[in-house]
């Protein structure tokens, strides 16, 4: 069974390019979400294994949003996308299970899922 993603970016563009680079033969987006209050929606409609979410959105925070998705599903893996190069250097500390720069996602993100869903990630101590 192909792991499930949910996309989770106020910018519908970024969205439609990750989406681009992740849905495939081996992995299914199984849907989209444009803000922390539709993600936690979505969390729990869908079931996804990871979600792949901005930090930085309007209206609910990523940190509440994290938190809120790790309440309601603990075996949800959660990938953050960033442009904060400080925030790459702590996700284990906000309870993320990996950190890619949003400058590095072309290069990045298949490993970083790969290794996500497999319990691979080196986290930062």
């Amino acid at each position: 069974m192909r792991p499930r993603i949910l996309l989770v970016d106020d910018h519908e563009i970024v969205r439609k390019g990750i989406r681009q680079l992740v849905d495939g033969p081996t992995r299914d987006v199984c849907g989209e979400a444009s803000s922390g209050e539709e993600a936690i929606q979505k969390v729990l409609q869908l079931k996804p294994d990871l979600v792949l979410m901005d930090y930085m959105m309007p209206g609910m925070s990523g940190a509440e949003t994290l938190q809120k998705i790790r309440e309601i599903s603990p075996s949800t893996k959660i990938v953050i996308l960033t442009v904060d190069d400080a925030l790459v250097q702590y996700a284990d500390k906000i309870g993320a299970d990996a950190c890619v720069h949003k400058g590095n996602v072309v290069s990045d993100l298949h490993d970083t899922i790969r290794q996500v869903l497999a319990r691979e990630y080196p986290l930062q101590a």
